[in-house]
C-alpha cells in the first residue's frame, strides 16, 4: 500500500519542527533481514528511512508473520514510543539495505513536552501515520485471511 504525501516526513512536518527533530537524529544503517524490532519488545527509538525498504508485520499465531506494509524513504518507522506502555505493537525488518535517521524517544518526547508547537505538529503527525498504518493492516488481513478478501466488501 502506498503512503500519501501527509505522512511522509517532508511534507507532514513544518521545516521548523523537522529542523529540531533532525537535530536529535543519528544515521545508521540496516542490512537486509535486520530486525529493527520485534512485537512486544521496548520502545526506545524510532526511525526515519532515508534509502530502502522497511516492512511491518504483525504476529499470526500458528503462521507466519503477516507482512501488512512496505516503507520507504521519508517514512517514519514506529509509533509506539510515544504511547505508554511503549512497547511495539508490530514487528519491523529490513527488506533491502536501509539508510535511516534514528530517534531517541526519551528525547523527543522531552521536546515535546518542552515546545508545545514542536509537540502538537509531531503527534499530529504520528496520529496521521497510525490512522494509515490501521487502515492498510486492515486491508492486508483481509486479503491475507477473509473468504473472498478485501474486495468482498466492496
Amino acid at each position: 500500500m502506498s503512503t500519501t504525501s501527509s505522512t511522509r516526513f517532508a511534507t507532514a512536518l513544518p521545516t521548523v519542527c523537522r529542523s529540531q527533530l533532525m537535530e536529535l537524529a543519528r544515521e545508521v544503517n540496516f542490512d537486509e533481514g535486520t530486525p529493527l524490532f520485534r512485537e512486544g519488545g521496548h520502545a526506545d527509538r524510532f526511525w526515519i528511512v532515508r534509502s530502502g525498504t522497511v516492512t511491518l508485520d504483525v504476529h499470526v499465531p500458528g503462521r507466519r508473520a503477516a507482512v501488512i506494509e512496505s516503507l520507504g524513504p521519508g517514512q517514519l518507522v514506529g509509533c509506539s514510543w510515544l504511547f505508554k506502555p511503549y512497547s511495539w505493537r508490530l514487528g519491523a525488518e529490513a527488506m533491502t539495505p536501509v539508510r535511516a535517521y534514528e530517534l531517541d524517544a526519551d528525547h523527543v518526547r522531552t521536546l515535546m513536552g518542552a515546545d508545545a508547537a514542536f509537540g502538537s505538529a509531531l503527534g499530529h503527525w504520528v496520529g496521521e501515520v497510525l490512522a494509515h498504518r490501521l487502515h492498510a493492516a486492515r486491508v492486508r488481513l483481509l486479503d491475507l485471511y477473509a473468504p473472498y478478501g478485501s474486495g468482498s466488501f466492496l
